[in-house]
């Protein structure tokens, strides 16, 4: 097994998440090589082979050439899976790719079971096992979904350039507009999830949050029902937070939140079911109705 991984660098600088894609590459059992369009003064600690692309001369993304740099990459390697974050850049070229190559994509993936992918449904709330048709994939993670890997070395470089200009040039990055509450500065974060019920008791959690003297939080669900502002959500689609402390309130913990928080220092987590995901990372897990016990908890920090 072959697995070509897909690095990111953002304005000369390596981003983290590509140390995630060796994670998952050690969790397969795959032989690696990359392909990385950035500079050379940011190189990922990896012994193996790294085919580096000048991102001075092709853009830092470029939909075309950077196809073509990752297909000249396939030729010389024949891997059995290429491999990228599911980042904005990996959702957008993974499809051309295996669209030019005729070949599977599976999307988000979080997890190797079996020898099956797997991958979440109905919004998250589920999952389930995924084996391509094909014999050669295209794959991208869910951030968060394995630990990043540490290779170590220093990678075997052979460069690349494209043959052709594409059809787009990149300009530059333009700043995400500021959000009502910035969690990403919060010490301490109290977030509330389907469990509280109902948007009329989102002043509970809120209440805890303020005994803290933290921030309320929020997962997608309760955002997408209106419920809490969107400024407020953490996860992979809001907010990327590490927190000193982290309380999840009726929080499952589907693979997109747990990836937005869970480098907390210190997590815990209150829901009824014992065996809820989010107990998996949690150091404590309450198993408790939210709406008895955190009003009691904030009681009594108030006192």
């Amino acid at each position: 097994m072959k697995a070509l991984l897909i690095g990111e660098q953002r304005e000369g600088k390596l981003l983290d998440s590509t140390y995630e894609l060796f994670g998952f590459a050690a969790q397969l059992g795959a032989e690696t090589a990359m392909l990385l369009v950035g500079s050379e003064s940011q190189l990922p600690a990896y012994s193996g082979t790294l085919y580096l692309a000048d991102a001075a001369s092709c853009g830092e993304y470029n939909p075309d050439l950077h196809k073509q740099l990752l297909l000249e990459a396939v030729q010389r390697e024949n891997p059995d899976c290429i491999v990228f974050m599911h980042t904005s850049y990996g959702w957008d070229l993974a499809p051309r790719v295996a669209a030019s190559l005729k070949i599977a994509q599976v999307s988000e993936v979080t997890g190797i079971v079996g020898g099956g992918l797997e991958v979440g449904c109905c919004n998250a709330k589920m999952r389930r096992t995924v084996k391509p048709a094909t014999p050669k994939t295209v794959i991208t993670i869910q951030a968060g979904a394995f630990p990043a890997g540490q290779p170590g070395g220093a990678p075997q470089v052979q460069r690349l350039a494209a043959a052709a200009n594409g059809r787009l040039e990149f300009v530059g990055y333009e700043p995400a507009e500021k959000k009502e509450v910035d969690l990403t500065k919060a010490e301490v974060i109290v977030s509330a999830g389907r469990g509280v019920g109902k948007k009329e008791n989102i002043p509970v959690v809120r209440a805890l949050a303020t005994a803290l003297g933290g921030e309320l939080g929020a997962s997608r669900p309760v955002v997408d029902s209106g419920w809490v502002e969107h400024s407020h959500q953490v996860g992979t689609t809001g907010q990327t937070v590490s927190p000193r402390l982290y309380v999840a309130c009726g929080i499952s913990g589907a693979i997109q939140h747990l990836a937005g928080m869970k480098k907390a220092d210190f997590i815990v987590a209150i829901n009824k079911d014992k065996d809820a995901p989010i107990g998996e990372i949690a150091d404590v897990l309450v198993v408790a109705d939210v709406l008895q016990f955190v009003p009691a908890l904030t009681a009594k920090i108030q006192r």
